[in-house]
């Protein structure tokens, strides 16, 4: 027997994942996105298109692999400044 498990989004709060459920029902068909994963992947391809456009010149940087970046939780400076770009 298949044991079902509660699927659980760790990276937005509940109201987020609310709204962005409601996106993809209101006007997902209309932009493309059949699926909060068809959304996520958009927003996040955009942002990375605006970072490199800001700090490397358009250009892509070097690939980092998975386990590379620094673990844990936030600096008091990594929190304050995510606090100061919601």
């Amino acid at each position: 027997m298949k044991r079902q498990t509660a699927k659980k989004n760790p990276y937005f709060t509940d109201d987020d994942l609310n709204q962005i459920r409601a996106a993809v029902q209101e006007v997902g068909k209309l932009e493309g996105y059949v699926s909060i994963t068809d959304f996520v992947e958009a927003a996040a391809r955009r942002e990375l298109r605006r970072l490199q456009r800001k700090y490397n010149d358009g250009r892509k940087w070097p690939d980092v692999e998975a386990g590379e970046l620094r673990p844990g939780r936030r600096t008091r400076a990594e929190t304050a400044a995510k606090e100061d770009h919601p």
